[in-house]
């Protein structure tokens, strides 16, 4: 579920609808969660749909560390790449902004961590990198890590709408991770690795 201050709204021509911020959304808020209504395929299950179905996949799904594509059922589908992302996710299955989002901004996340199958040249942003691979996540994931640990100590200062969908286990674990009592995953745990076909 992406979180409750957000609307969809058209960007323009080339980067098509994203989602908007529509009230202050500090740094170390959860940003996203995967809730019980989003919906996870197997390549068994993608392979007996029919073509529309699997190009909607295509579009607004993302690969997990089982390699099975996730669809949000809500407005999280429209969240577009950026390299300079203001949303990172964790290994627990929800996202945390890692810096302030001010109303009116897009809500970000960097495609590089959600085991895109082939590379893609984004947008130019003046940034060093121009196109994402599918193995970013084993090349950045240091940093992320970094950006990632900055917002978890904020993450019991501000509010969260969403928490109470992480369940009471997880929400005392990622206070834990905030108060720097217990050491975070890092999000290299989100990556799929695909079996090679041997010839």
């Amino acid at each position: 579920m992406i979180h409750p201050h957000t609307e969809i709204k058209f960007i323009n021509k080339e980067v098509g609808y994203g989602v908007v911020a529509t009230d202050f959304i500090p740094k170390g808020t959860i940003t996203w969660v995967l809730d019980k209504l989003d919906r996870e395929f197997t390549q068994n299950e993608i392979n007996k749909l029919e073509p529309i179905y699997k190009e909607i996949l295509d579009t607004y799904a993302f690969k997990n560390n089982l390699g099975n594509l996730v669809l949000c059922w809500d407005n999280g589908r429209f969240v577009n790449h950026s390299f300079k992302s203001n949303c990172l996710t964790t290994a627990y299955n929800f996202e945390l902004a890692i810096r302030d989002i001010l109303p009116g901004e897009q809500l970000t996340d960097d495609y590089g961590y959600l085991n895109i199958d082939k590379p893609f040249r984004g947008i130019d942003e003046g940034t060093r990198r121009k196109t994402v691979y599918p193995n970013d996540l084993l090349k950045y994931h240091k940093s992320w890590d970094n950006k990632l640990i900055k917002a978890f100590k904020q993450i019991t200062k501000v509010k969260q709408p969403l928490s109470e969908l992480l369940g009471e286990e997880l929400w005392e674990l990622a206070i834990k991770i905030g108060k720097g009592e217990m050491e975070m995953e890092t999000i290299l745990k989100n990556y799929f690795a695909p079996i090679s076909k041997e010839v």
